[in-house]
């Protein structure tokens, strides 16, 4: 599923070529799709506006939309697994996975090919409802390291799935939670309400890190489905650490590269550079040394 990178690589080469673009039409060719209003509806209340920002929160991509110089609600999308958000000439719209086409004013559509039909696509006039358990943006100013370890303190959850909880933090997924682990020394399965400040820290720090590395990259592509809307792969994928290096040696100490499975998602991490105990002294240690 892409995460944070990923979406946010869509969402910034899209702008360029969607900001100032009005939507004249369309069709929806699957209609689960379509998440609100009805699908019926869903065209016929697009066309005539006007796209005026496009952004990202979480794992969603935002259209803000405008018509007549006022605002005039958001064209919201959710990748899923396998989706798709490009824009082209209407003439090369002809994928066998095409879910939904918007025709825009200058004879491009936007389209959203979905392989696997997981994704989902919304117009709402306010993003409050949508957006409402969605906790904080890693990569935001607010994401600092005294709330950040407060939090862990307070939820007392394995590090691992408590990272994947959009509630928690918005927008990590499997593989920038087990990048972001490693880099911090930090086990998956270690309780978050033992995770001292020296710690929280270079977890935030990794957190950071990895994100900014990964979206330099334009996100990973470890499989066929993700391409940016030009159609490149990412290339963080080069840089990987753990994420689908099972039986591989460790970067740092040379060891194996273990996969288990956390709350049902596929973990990779390093057992000599991640111990599963965690104390005061293991890290200051591991603040000395990294």
């Amino acid at each position: 599923m892409p995460e944070l990178p990923e979406v946010e690589t869509v969402a910034r080469l899209l702008a360029p070529e969607l900001v100032g673009r009005t939507i004249r039409g369309g069709e929806v060719l699957w209609a689960r799709t379509i998440a609100a209003p009805r699908v019926a509806d869903f065209v016929q209340t697009l066309v005539g506006r006007r796209c005026v920002r496009v952004w990202r929160r979480a794992k969603f991509v935002v259209i803000d939309l405008e018509r007549r110089g006022k605002p005039a609600g958001h064209l919201v999308c959710h990748l899923r697994m396998t989706g798709r958000l490009q824009v082209e000439r209407a003439s090369r719209a002809t994928s066998p996975h095409l879910r939904v086409r918007l025709v825009l004013d200058d004879r491009r559509e936007l389209t959203f090919d979905d392989v696997r039909k997981f994704g989902r696509m919304w117009f709402v006039e306010t993003l409050d409802e949508l957006f409402r358990d969605l906790g904080p943006e890693p990569l935001d100013a607010a994401f600092d390291v005294e709330r950040f370890h407060a939090a862990l303190e307070s939820r007392k959850r394995r590090l691992k799935p408590l990272l994947l909880d959009q509630s928690f933090v918005a927008g990590l997924g499997n593989i920038y939670v087990d990048e972001s682990l490693f880099r911090a020394r930090l086990h998956p399965l270690c309780s978050s309400a033992r995770v001292d400040r020296a710690a929280a820290a270079r977890l935030h720090a990794a957190i950071r890190e990895v994100l900014t590395a990964a979206i330099a990259r334009e996100g990973s592509s470890f499989d066929t489905f993700y391409r940016t809307p030009e159609g490149k792969p990412g290339g963080f994928q080069d840089e990987f650490r753990v994420y689908d290096r099972e039986g591989e040696p460790c970067v740092v100490c040379r060891a194996p590269i273990v996969k288990t499975f956390v709350g049902q998602r596929g973990t990779h991490f390093c057992r000599r550079c991640q111990p599963r105990s965690l104390n005061r002294g293991a890290s200051a240690r591991a603040a000395r040394e990294s």
